[in-house]
C-alpha cells in the first residue's frame, strides 16, 4: 500500500508536467503566445531541476525523504491553483511563467524521494520489478493529462483543469501522509550519511553518476520534446481536437509499458547496458520513421500517416526502457550507500536540462524547416550519444559486479 502510495505521488506530481501540453493551443489564444514562447512554457517546470536537483539529492536524508515528498506535493497543489487565477493581460505571461518555475520546484521535491522509498519498501526479490513501476510515474501522467485534458479545457477552460490538477496532488499528499510511516527511511538500520560535502564530492569525482546522468538527459530531453509537441503537431496537420489528445496520449501511455517491461527484463536477467541500447536504438528508428520527409512540395515522400504515428508510439515504447534500468543502475552504481539520493539528484539535474531546451529547440528547428520533418535528427544526436553512454555504463556495472563477488 505505502509502495503505491509513492507511485501515486509520483503520478500527481506529472500530471503538473504534461498539464500545460495539451492546454498551449487555449494558452495560445488566451495569452497570445507563440510556438517558441509556449516551448518555454513546456519546460520552465524544469527549471528547478536543472538548477537544484544535485542539491535536493544532497539534502535528502537530512529533510527525510518523506517529509520532502509531502512538501513538494503541497508546493505543487499551492502553485497550481495560484496559476489558474492568472487572467489575460499584459503580465499574464509573467506570471504564468513564476508559477510554472514553483511547480517545478515542488515537482522535484515530489519525485526526488520516490527511488529511494521504493528502494526501501520493496523486498530485494522485487527491487528491480518496482524500480521499473516507479519509472512509468512520468509517463503515466502524461498520457492522463494528454487524454483527459482536451475535454476538461473545453468545458471549463485552462484554469478548471489548472485546479483540478492541484487537487489531485492535495490528495496525493494525504495518501502519502496515511500509507508512508515517518521512519520509512530509518527503518533500514542505514548509518547517517557523511558530511554533505564529501557525498557532492565522491558523487562529482565517479564516472557512474556522471554517466547515468548523461543518459538520462538525452532520454528526457527527446521524449518530452517529441511528446510534449505531439498535439500541437497533429494540430498543425488538421487533426480534429477530440483526436489530438487521444493520439497524443495512447503515444504516452506506450512509453508506461516500455517501462514495465524493461523492469520484467532486468528481473529475468537481460544485462542493463544491452537492454539500454535497444531503447536508444529503438527511439532512433522510431523517430525517423515518424518524421523524415523525403523531397519538397508537392514530390515529397514520407511514410503514411498511419505508419508513422505507429512509428511514435515504437518511439515512445522503446524508450521506456531507458528509465527503468537507469533507476537501477543509480543504486547499484553509487558510489557509496549513502550516496544513492545524490546519485538520483545529479540524474534528475541532467535530465531536467534534457528537457528545458529541448522543447524550444525542436520548436526552433520546425520553425526554420517550416515544418517537423527534420525533428528526427534532434532525437537521432540524443540516441546516438545514448547509446555510447550505455555502453560505458555497461562496462562499470560488469566492474561492480566483479568487485562484489566473492
Amino acid at each position: 500500500m505505502a509502495a503505491y502510495a509513492v507511485v501515486a505521488a509520483g503520478v500527481s506530481a506529472a500530471l503538473h508536467l504534461g498539464k500545460l501540453a495539451p492546454a498551449v493551443p487555449a494558452l495560445r489564444d488566451a495569452l497570445g503566445i507563440g510556438l517558441v514562447e509556449a516551448g518555454f512554457l513546456l519546460s520552465l517546470v524544469q527549471v528547478a531541476g536543472m538548477t537544484l536537483g544535485l542539491a535536493v539529492g544532497l539534502i535528502a536524508d537530512s529533510l527525510g525523504l518523506r517529509r520532502s515528498m509531502l512538501g513538494g506535493l503541497m508546493l505543487l497543489t499551492l502553485a497550481g491553483f495560484a496559476g489558474g487565477l492568472v487572467q489575460p493581460g499584459p503580465q499574464a505571461l509573467t506570471w504564468l511563467l513564476l508559477f510554472r518555475a514553483l511547480e517545478g520546484m515542488g515537482f522535484l521535491l515530489a519525485v526526488m524521494p520516490g527511488p529511494g522509498l521504493i528502494r526501501n519498501l520493496a523486498s530485494p526479490a522485487a527491487e528491480k520489478s518496482a524500480m521499473g513501476l516507479w519509472g512509468a510515474y512520468m509517463p503515466v501522467g502524461v498520457a492522463a493529462a494528454l487524454l483527459v485534458g482536451p475535454p476538461l479545457i473545453a468545458r471549463s477552460g485552462w484554469p478548471g483543469w489548472w485546479w483540478l490538477i492541484s487537487a489531485i496532488s492535495a490528495v496525493a499528499a494525504v495518501g502519502v501522509l496515511l500509507a508512508v510511516r515517518p521512519d520509512a527511511r530509518k527503518a533500514t538500520g542505514a548509518a547517517a550519511a557523511p558530511a554533505w560535502q564529501g557525498r557532492l564530492s565522491l558523487t562529482l569525482k565517479k564516472p557512474g553518476p556522471r554517466l547515468l546522468g548523461l543518459a538520462f538527459a538525452v532520454y528526457a530531453a527527446q521524449w518530452m520534446a517529441v511528446i510534449g509537441f505531439l498535439p500541437a503537431i497533429y494540430a498543425d496537420a488538421g487533426v480534429a481536437a477530440t483526436w489530438t489528445g487521444v493520439l497524443s496520449s495512447v503515444a504516452a501511455a506506450t512509453n508506461i509499458v516500455g517501462n514495465i517491461a524493461g523492469g520484467r527484463f532486468l528481473q529475468a536477467g537481460v544485462a542493463p547496458g544491452r537492454l539500454m541500447r535497444w531503447g536508444y536504438g529503438v527511439m532512433l528508428l522510431g523517430s525517423v520513421g515518424a518524421f523524415a520527409q523525403w523531397g519538397h512540395g508537392a514530390d515529397a515522400w514520407a511514410l503514411p500517416s498511419g505508419l508513422r504515428y505507429a512509428c511514435v508510439c515504437l518511439f515512445s515504447l522503446g524508450g521506456g526502457m531507458v528509465p527503468a534500468t537507469l533507476f537501477m543502475l543509480a543504486v547499484r552504481l553509487a558510489p557509496s550507500s549513502s550516496t544513492v539520493s545524490t546519485t538520483v539528484g545529479l540524474m534528475q539535474q541532467a535530465s531536467s536540462l534534457g528537457q528545458f531546451f529541448a522543447p524550444p529547440a525542436v520548436a526552433w528547428l520546425a520553425m526554420r524547416a517550416g515544418g517537423w520533418q527534420w525533428t528526427w535528427v534532434a532525437t537521432m544526436a540524443c540516441s546516438v550519444v545514448g547509446m555510447a553512454a550505455a555502453a560505458k555504463l555497461a562496462r562499470l556495472n560488469s566492474a561492480r559486479l566483479a568487485e562484489n563477488t566473492p
